[in-house]
């Protein structure tokens, strides 16, 4: 992986998820070259005068760019202003994924970069639809990016991680199932995105009732064919997209883009200092996701996400993908979800190895390289076009 910052990974995973997002690299490095010496500064976890330069100098880049796409609108170049709306939005996105939950300026940041996000997909005409999934009392954001055609087509849910939002998510895959014939609906469950932020919902460990929510959306619309719907997640996503496809039957396939096989192992090991943080405050974030006071709170929690007893209800294809060079999460957790499946009627794990790239978490490294072969995949399971549309 291409890091920027060689002694801090947390801040070089930011960089290569803006660069995967379609960040602009000098952009980027107007951003980040006032901060590679507090980069160095080893406690970054608790730190948070590294957290607050780093939002500072984002928000800067966010709004100059911001303004630059202000001018183009004002002159009605619209399609320019929607370009760089969308940079700009990625920019303040990536802004607030440092400070801690409690800082006021954190939720300021998300409000304008999701605002922004939806401006600059509508000035682009992208083929997007800005829609809300029922869930009990709740409604949860969402993007349903529409496959190209007449009739109904096949349609993949895709859900968040532990530190992503859908506006991450949509520049790396939305156009890509599009060209393929599958349309994709991009939510913000509990625990990520405005469904923690705006609607206070945390996460916990049965992710088929989000999910099940989204197929009881899904079949409410003329344009989605109900018996070709698959579900995917990335990262914490590995334990949600398996979990919900094991007791959510009308997934006709599952992705894991990156594995979690048990993610209270996956917690305990990082609060104890092994493998590489997402994101800085692990404890407080993850405290933050799930809803609770105190670590030990949490880990009762994450302690009943794992998918030992769980796999072997996957009837499905199933599809797990990893990164042979993960600094996050062990290759061992794809390996038992895999041998765990033993009822998916077709199982298939894919190493990505440094040979050929893709190699870190989620494919950070090479995100083109690894969502190509998750949407062919997707694509050949429920009858969407691999070659294209």
């Amino acid at each position: 992986m291409f890091e920027y910052f060689p002694n801090n990974y947390t801040w070089s995973l930011a960089v290569m998820g803006a660069v995967n997002r379609g960040g602009q690299i000098s952009e980027i490095d107007e951003a980040c070259r006032p901060l590679k010496e507090i980069a160095a500064v080893k406690a970054l976890g608790g730190d948070q005068t590294a957290q607050r330069a780093w939002f500072e100098s984002w928000m800067k880049l966010a709004e100059r760019v911001e303004r630059l796409g202000a001018t183009d609108e004002a002159a009605g170049r619209t399609l320019s202003a929607g370009r760089k709306y969308l940079r700009s939005a990625v920019y303040y996105l990536m802004a607030e994924r440092m400070p801690s939950h409690k800082d006021p300026r954190r939720l300021d940041a998300y409000k304008r970069g999701i605002d922004l996000y939806r401006k600059g997909l509508t000035l682009r005409r992208d083929p997007v639809e800005f829609v809300e999934v029922p869930f009990g009392p709740h409604k949860l954001p969402a993007y349903f990016s529409k496959a190209p055609g007449p009739g109904r087509k096949p349609c993949i849910v895709h859900f968040d991680g532990l530190d992503v939002t859908k506006e991450l998510i949509y520049p790396s895959v939305a156009d890509e199932f599009r060209r393929r014939g599958v349309s994709v609906l991009i939510v913000d469950h509990p625990g990520v995105g405005a469904a923690l932020r705006l609607l206070g919902l945390p996460s916990g460990p049965d992710t088929e009732k989000p999910a099940g929510a989204c197929v009881d959306y899904l079949e409410t619309r003329d344009d989605v064919d109900p018996d070709r719907i698959g579900m995917m997640a990335l990262s914490l996503g590995g334990y949600y997209a398996p979990r919900a496809a094991a007791y959510e039957k009308r997934f006709k396939c599952c992705v894991a883009w990156g594995a979690i096989f048990d993610y209270g192992h996956t917690v305990t090991e990082r609060i104890g200092g092994k493998g590489e943080p997402s994101v800085p405050g692990y404890a407080e974030h993850v405290n933050w996701v799930f809803g609770q006071d105190s670590i030990e709170e949490t880990l009762k929690v994450v302690r009943q996400m794992t998918l030992e007893g769980v796999a072997d209800k996957i009837t499905c294809p199933l599809l797990v993908v990893h990164g042979e060079n993960d600094r996050q999460v062990p290759l061992w957790h794809a390996e038992r979800t895999i041998e765990s499946a033993v009822n998916s009627p077709q199982r298939e794990l894919k190493v990505f190895r440094l040979a050929d790239g893709a190699a870190e978490h989620c494919g950070a490294d090479n995100g083109p390289l690894i969502v190509d072969y998750m949407s062919d995949w997707v694509a050949e399971k429920l009858g969407g076009a691999p070659g294209g549309t």
